[in-house]
């Protein structure tokens, strides 16, 4: 499965910055893919309003039902890098 996030709510949360590429290099050892970097429209139900933001297409392990979502993700990526404690 894939999952779609946000780029800069992914930073935001794992509480640095990257490049494409350099993100890119941390999946790969993290263990899985970017399969596409994209510019999307995003509503915001709450007021309607749009934006245009950088998403990127992760691909997920079949395995990991942990990593479907922005929070899960973000906390596995913040384990690996050894900022946040194993749960």
């Amino acid at each position: 499965p894939n999952i779609t996030v946000v780029r800069d709510h992914l930073f935001e949360a794992i509480g640095r910055t990257y490049t494409d590429h350099e993100f890119d290099e941390l999946c790969f050892e993290f263990g899985v893919e970017v399969d596409d970097v994209a510019t999307e429209v995003i509503e915001y139900t709450g007021d309607g309003s749009k934006q245009e933001h950088i998403v990127y297409i992760i691909a997920i392990p079949a395995n990991r039902n942990d990593l479907l979502c922005l929070e899960g993700f973000s906390r596995a990526l913040r384990v690996f890098l050894g900022t946040e404690k194993s749960p």
